[in-house]
């Protein structure tokens, strides 16, 4: 029988890599970034056309290559950084595996021209397909000249499934920025089309933090600084009343690599605990400095993830650190550390016990809720799209609520003056005389401290979340309006001028039309800003400037932690920004519309995103909690 294994050749090896270690242009501005810096570069200088498209150039004034080296950097697994085992326990370095230049040239035009200091004369290599067209010498700078043309032109499905030029131009800037914040001995600029998006000068890192962000993040840092044993840290945080609803601008790096880690995140957030407004995150910028043998970096491709040999020794660390520069800098009420600083718990090795356990997973989290949730468990699945129902049997809640005749024949919207938004509704219907339904009444809730909703129901109480209730009701509003079309807008007086980061410009060109089919009437109004004409009538009393920021803010948010269509994520995010508005005091008649409304949603005891609108109290759960002695 003949033998069936056989290895496979380079080219088509390399494919395989590269779909692993570029999976999009901003991959490739990652890797050649990295490479500049790791060849000690003082200035590096970023070109993009098309989104990365149709080129890719990175120049540096960094140590060069050999005529030898710049034909060998192409080879798969070469590199000047690993000579022994032991050394992937010491890696400092960006990059160090060797794959990242074969994986490109598998599937892009690449030319590059190098030359070191000591030579007079550099080198020219042009290579496609991982197929090498040419070497040659050439006059050209110190430093090294990296051009990659015509991304996947030999990979057309990999081409295919690019994203629009917005979306991809956007996670360039993403890579671009946290390579920037990293490195602020650095100088760096960016051009996309042959118009500067960056440019910044070596400096500091607040410096370099507000040529990023903007001059508005002057005032809002806060150095936090802590040395220890183990790790030392160091960066800035930024002020409680700076906090953003959503993720926001949140940096981590290890040994000046970006990293992502949701536990430390976490220690973030907890020294923060009630300083910040709930569903709002604070801005960071940190570095961790840590023995590269106690970290594992060689757990994904993209090294954005790894592993600390001692994560609560961090976690505590950074939260008693974060804590620290709240206080020194006065930003908050005085706060007492030594009840939670947790050093007395440090060992000789510089470890820490009796720590936190890791976060869960947002998997294990949603089987948690699904276990403890005794009413309305709808599945994952009833948190999507607003077509789905699970309204069966919800009318018994209500007895006698649906006693009552409705007159099809002659409806008015009733809304009184300063009432809360209040949607189509049968509870609207008008008889002839004019007037509501009486039956309306006959939902028996109160209101509780402008938050939650008290009604009695067959089976005992019913306990509502106020804005929750208004999230549901309004993203199903918002949906349907994105779905059909079939927005209002209120035309403003004075136009309002916004002015966006790089990346958030990119990211509102691409979902500009679902935006606009909300209400929002936008256009282009110069470099990174959008003018704005006109919002959803609902909305007009409020700062039009912050309702706008919020909705960008809020889809970057779902668009970090959930996969979402883009009509799905806008309606999830307006609707989640604009219910906060409603934790108002509510009028007898407005509270029974707002029941109404909600129990003719499709999904009523859950929100858009699976966080629960109301709980039933049992007449044997009351007795329970009043006899118990």
């Amino acid at each position: 029988m003949q033998d069936i294994i056989h290895l496979l050749p380079d080219s088509i090896a390399n494919q395989i890599a590269a779909g692993e270690v570029v999976q999009r242009p901003a991959s490739v501005v990652k890797e050649l970034l990295e490479n500049s810096i790791d060849a000690s570069a003082q200035n590096i200088q970023v070109i993009i056309k098309d989104a990365g498209r149709t080129l890719i150039q990175v120049i540096d004034d960094g140590i060069g290559m050999s005529a030898t080296d710049v034909r060998m950097s192409f080879e798969r697994h070469a590199t000047s950084k690993i000579r022994t085992s032991d050394d992937l326990f010491e890696i400092r370095t960006m990059g160090f595996r060797g794959e990242a230049l074969a994986s490109i040239c598998a599937v892009a035009q690449v030319e590059v021209r190098t030359r070191r200091l000591v030579d007079e004369i550099g080198s020219l290599i042009r290579i496609e397909g991982s197929e090498l067209k040419n070497q040659e010498s050439v006059s050209c700078p110190k430093g090294t000249n990296f051009q990659v043309k015509n991304l996947f032109f030999n990979v057309p499905a990999r081409r295919n499934f690019l994203k629009s030029n917005p979306v991809e131009m956007k996670h360039i800037l993403d890579e671009f920025q946290r390579v920037s914040l990293a490195h602020p001995e650095v100088a760096f600029s960016l051009y996309h089309n042959d118009v500067e998006v960056y440019n910044l000068p070596a400096s500091k890192l607040s410096r370099r933090i507000t040529d990023i962000f903007g001059k508005t993040y002057r005032e809002q840092l806060a150095g936090c600084q802590e040395e220890t044993p183990f790790v030392n840290l160091s960066g800035y945080v930024g002020k409680p009343e700076s906090a953003k609803k959503g993720r926001g601008e949140q940096f981590f790096f290890v040994n000046k690599r970006f990293i992502k880690h949701n536990y430390l995140h976490h220690a973030i957030l907890s020294a923060f605990e009630s300083t910040i407004p709930e569903g709002s995150s604070p801005f960071y910028v940190l570095f961790i400095e840590i023995d590269p043998s106690h970290i594992d970096i060689n757990i994904h491709p993209t090294k954005t993830e790894i592993k600390f040999d001692d994560e609560r020794a961090v976690y505590a660390i950074i939260r008693s650190a974060v804590k620290r520069s709240i206080g020194v800098y006065n930003l908050t009420p005085t706060i007492d550390f030594e009840s939670d600083i947790n050093f007395g718990n440090m060992t000789s090795t510089g470890r820490f016990t009796d720590l936190p356990k890791p976060i869960q997973s947002s998997e294990s989290i949603y089987s948690d809720f699904e276990k403890n949730s005794t009413s309305f468990q709808p599945s994952k699945n009833d948190y999507n799209p607003v077509q789905q129902s699970n309204t069966n049997n919800w009318q018994k809640l209500f007895d006698g609520l649906d006693s009552f005749k409705l007159n099809n024949q002659a409806k008015i919207e009733f809304e009184p003056d300063d009432a809360p938004l209040t949607l189509g509704s049968k509870a609207n219907d008008l008889t002839e005389e004019g007037k509501l339904v009486s039956a309306m009444d006959e939902v028996s809730a109160i209101q509780i401290h402008n938050r939650f909703l008290v009604a009695q129901s067959s089976g005992g109480l019913m306990l509502i979340d106020q804005r929750a209730a208004y999230e549901r009701i309004l993203y199903e509003k918002y949906y349907n309006t994105l779905k059909n079309k079939s927005s209002f807008t209120q035309q403003l007086l004075f136009p309002k001028i916004v002015d966006l980061q790089p990346a958030d410009f990119q990211l509102v060109l691409e979902i500009k039309d679902e935006i606009r089919s909300l209400g929002f009437s936008i256009e282009e109004f110069g470099p990174n800003t959008f003018k704005i004409n006109g919002v959803p009538p609902e909305v007009q009393d409020e700062s039009e400037k912050e309702i706008f920021e919020g909705l960008v803010q809020q889809f970057k948010t779902n668009q970090a932690d959930l996969r979402l269509d883009k009509s799905e994520n806008i309606a999830r995010s307006f609707a989640k920004r604009s219910s906060a508005k409603y934790v108002v005091e509510l009028s007898k008649i407005e509270i029974n519309l707002l029941i109404h409304q909600l129990f003719e949603t499709s999904v009523p005891g859950y929100t858009p995103s699976g966080e629960p609108i109301m709980t039933i109290l049992t007449l044997d759960k009351l007795a329970e909690l009043v006899l118990k002695k």
